[in-house]
């Protein structure tokens, strides 16, 4: 299965509190971390919920 990399590029201090918890459930606790998760429409629907949060780089 192909995989994304995320990476917390901006606080989510000043983010309503259900895009803290997506944050949270993506496993990104401090800024600048990255996770590689597996591409699902459920991934990318909560990276899409906090786009403007993230950086997210495709994987081959």
């Amino acid at each position: 299965m192909a995989k994304i990399k995320i990476t917390l590029t901006k606080s989510p201090i000043g983010a309503t509190p259900s895009q803290r918890k997506v944050v949270t459930a993506l496993g990104l606790g401090k800024m600048h971390k990255t996770v590689e998760l597996d591409d699902t429409p459920a991934t990318r629907g909560a990276v899409r919920k906090v786009s403007h949060l993230v950086t997210v780089t495709e994987q081959q």
